[in-house]
């Protein structure tokens, strides 16, 4: 996809009603995958509150290595990996999202239609954790031994492709619904309120024009074809100075 449609595409998620809980509707990056339904509303902890992460150093080099192909540094600035979105995901899976908390995981255990949503009995985190390790073993046995991070982008992309497409069909584990979580948490963790770990140095909000939530834009409300100059604020406070150029 050319980079100024992966521009458009980032600023329709904005249409949500609030930047600290997005809900993309679709993320086509740069393999085009497409997650056609909105995901359910995230009640995302702030990164200072989760006391842990949930990685394994080679899960988290799997991570950084898939969200930077999935949202990659370009002409438009820079990429997911940039943005700490493998440390936004850690997080979300070492806390309550991870755990599935306020999800209903009983039974029965049957194969649903994709309208259903969600089927699985695993977390959210136990799926990353089963998903990146069979993936893992099949990029190992396809190319030479190699782990997924250690992988040429190229060859990155067509497994993830493969995933998406359900050409590659992991052991224990539906890699299509692994890699729509992927690309979820990818869009929410580069847009989301850096407060929740991501979005390192409003990167994403760079992107797509969001200033942040200030309290207060009463000075500028009328300054019609005005530039916006103020720093990015987060809604934690404090403004870094960075200015949205």
């Amino acid at each position: 996809m050319e980079s100024p449609s992966r521009r458009n595409l980032l600023k329709s998620v904005l249409i949500a009603p609030a930047a600290a809980a997005l809900a993309p509707a679709v993320a086509v990056i740069p393999l085009k995958l497409l997650t056609e339904s909105a995901p359910e509303a995230r009640a995302y902890e702030p990164r200072y509150a989760q006391g842990g992460t949930w990685f394994t150093p080679a899960e988290r080099e799997f991570v950084d290595a898939a969200v930077a192909r999935i949202i990659p540094s370009d002409d438009l600035g820079a990429g997911a990996r940039e943005a700490g979105v493998a440390d936004f995901i850690d997080h979300q899976l070492a806390g309550p999202y991870g755990r599935g908390e306020t999800w209903y995981m009983q039974g029965p255990w049957r194969a649903g239609e994709e309208e259903q949503g969600y089927q699985l009995k695993l977390t959210p985190a136990q799926l990353y954790r089963a998903s990146i390790r069979e993936i893992d073993q099949q990029a190992a046995s396809q190319y030479g031994g190699k782990h997924f991070a250690q992988l040429e982008a190229a060859h990155q992309d067509e497994l993830l492709d493969a995933l998406e497409k359900k050409k590659l069909k992991l052991p224990s584990v539906p890699g299509d619904t692994f890699l729509s979580m992927l690309v979820d948490n990818t869009v929410e963790g580069f847009l989301a309120d850096p407060m929740y770990g991501g979005n390192r140095d409003f990167v994403g909000w760079k992107l797509v024009g969001f200033p942040g939530p200030r309290y207060n834009y009463v000075a500028e409300i009328g300054q019609y074809g005005k530039k916006y100059d103020m720093p990015f604020v987060s809604i934690a406070g404090g403004d870094t100075g960075v200015r949205s150029s």
